[in-house]
């Protein structure tokens, strides 16, 4: 599968995510430390796409994105949801390639 690259890590604040259309599939790509994560965008419990807007932060030990709408908590890296562990959501393969942020859908 191609790497396509969606930004550069500048365009993304510390602590906070962007969205991302690829290949027609949203993507959340946040960015915590200088680390990237990507995960579906949408909410499988309101069916929106705003998980990108959600708030960063750590939940038991786990780096998590609350949602917006709902505020249940996803895994950055497992896309599980912690509240309800029978809900999860895509994760996907990112990388930085210098200053620019790829994903793998």
């Amino acid at each position: 599968m191609p790497w396509t690259t969606v930004c550069h890590l500048d365009d993304i604040l510390p602590n906070a995510g962007v969205a991302a259309l690829v290949d027609e599939t949203q993507v959340a790509i946040f960015r915590v430390d200088n680390k990237v994560y990507a995960l579906a965008n949408k909410d499988p419990f309101s069916n929106a796409n705003v998980l990108s807007r959600g708030i960063v932060g750590s939940l038991k030990g786990t780096l998590v994105v609350a949602s917006p709408i709902y505020k249940q908590h996803f895994s950055l890296e497992a896309g599980n949801c912690l509240e309800d562990q029978s809900v999860s959501i895509p994760c996907y393969q990112v990388r930085t390639e210098g200053d620019l942020v790829q994903v793998q859908i």
